[in-house]
């Protein structure tokens, strides 16, 4: 009887961090709580991250952190992007690989791509990596259907006498190419959620795979259109520092030295971040969040073309770039081609390296920063499955998208389920309360 006389009062909710998930956490939570959003960096977004830049006289926007997606696995960012009315084309995700200065190099897909570098065709190696491709296309997904989830993918390609070719000029270059890791760490992601990862995407089959698409005139669509639906509950510039929670809620400790008392927080950041901001951490929470790790990946956007293949017939979406097996120990280099990616169309190609191993030459660098991606081994794994036990516990939620896969439909995912812990449903119908990852 009493909300027939009283207003009900909206719970007040901080979310602390504005990437995809603190901005879809916020969006979701707007009609049922009142929610301030903070985020240190003066713009929002996070690795949605649209640089415009100029282009011989041309005015270009370029998306340097997320770029594609499909709607097959992207489910519940479809249903974001058609709520918000954002629209995305056609894109392409093919995968070159350049070694040792151009001594071999490929690309997949059709045969010509396969074959731009002629040689390939009698290298017993080369011919090798493909009869283990197909191989582990065939029998991977049987093999490791119950596998224990500590095994690990280097252990696994091992136990199964997988060649050089095949583990070293193909699946872990291109493992560290999707997950923004180094070679050599590929071997500790969990070799069954690796080829679960690969089975959903379409990338064990030869043909049939999803069709990926991007973000019409940049990502930055998707952020402004949120942004504006937030209008007046966005706080940025303004880092925060801690969150002390207490019997009656929790206190925001800013950098400027301000303080905003909240009922609710969700921590939408890194986990070592969320980590660092919580005052009296439970030893759940420590023991899960610090099992969270991160690689630092500079990105520079340029024009410089020697940071492709040396071949033109095998520039692809994602070019896989080494000098030989000591690069293996390094942060994976990988050169986006932006053109093909974004339908871009400048009288100079545009790219985006990942720790290059040599700088672009003068004069053709754009822009540069740094991104921080999850790591994942059997520790990684642990963390999410503990996840849950410290949800909701004294007043503090976490999501990010390091709670699923590392990508945007995981940051999403993790915001949908805060919101369900609210007792808010995303609008959009028939999808996932959370990625699955193992």
């Amino acid at each position: 009887m009493d909300g027939l006389f009283w207003p009900r009062i909206r719970p007040r909710v901080a979310v602390i961090g504005a990437g995809i998930a603190g901005l879809s956490a916020a969006w979701l939570l707007r009609d049922t709580c009142e929610v301030t959003l903070f985020e240190a960096e003066a713009r929002l977004g996070g690795h949605a991250d649209t640089q415009e830049v100029e282009v011989a006289g041309e005015r270009v926007a370029v998306d340097t952190g997320f770029i594609v997606y499909n709607e097959v696995n992207y489910p519940n960012l479809v249903g974001l992007f058609d709520a918000l009315g954002v629209t995305s084309e056609a894109s392409d995700m093919s995968f070159g690989v350049s070694i040792g200065d151009g001594r071999l190099e490929y690309a997949g897909g059709a045969w010509p791509q396969l074959f731009a570098q002629k040689r390939n065709l009698l290298r017993p190696r080369f011919l090798a990596m493909l009869r283990d491709v197909v191989r582990f296309y065939r029998e991977a997904p049987r093999q490791l259907a119950d596998a224990d989830e500590a095994l690990t993918l280097g252990a696994f390609l091992a136990r199964e006498r997988y060649g050089p070719a095949f583990v070293h000029d193909h699946l872990l270059p291109m493992g560290a190419a999707i997950w923004s890791a180094s070679v050599d760490g590929m071997r500790d992601f969990p070799a069954r959620a690796f080829v679960r990862f690969f089975e959903n995407h379409g990338l064990l089959r030869l043909s049939g795979r999803p069709r990926w698409r991007t973000v019409s005139g940049g990502s930055r669509r998707y952020v402004a259109r949120i942004a504006a639906d937030l209008d007046g509950c966005v706080s940025t510039g303004r880092a925060v520092l801690a969150v002390a929670r207490d019997k009656t809620g929790a206190t925001v400790h800013l950098e400027d030295g301000a303080t905003q008392r909240f009922d609710r927080v969700v921590l939408a950041v890194h986990g070592d971040a969320a980590l660092r901001m919580l005052d009296r951490p439970s030893a759940a929470e420590r023991a899960v969040l610090s099992q969270v790790r991160y690689q630092d990946n500079a990105m520079i956007l340029h024009t410089d073309e020697t940071l492709m293949p040396r071949r033109r017939g095998v520039w692809s979406s994602w070019n896989y770039l080494a000098r030989g097996p000591a690069d293996h120990r390094r942060e994976v280099a990988v050169t986006y081609w932006m053109n093909r990616l974004q339908n871009l169309r400048t009288a100079q190609p545009l790219f985006v390296s990942l720790n290059p191993f040599r700088a672009p030459r003068p004069g053709t660098v754009l822009v540069e920063k740094t991104y921080r991606h999850p790591q994942y081994d059997p520790a990684m794994l642990r963390a999410q499955a503990q996840l849950p036990s410290i949800q909701g516990r004294d007043r503090v939620w976490f999501c990010g998208a390091w709670c699923g896969y590392g990508f945007h439909e995981d940051g999403i995912a993790s915001a949908i389920a805060v919101a369900q812990d609210f007792g808010v449903a995303a609008p959009w119908q028939g999808t996932p309360a959370l990625a699955e990852v193992a």
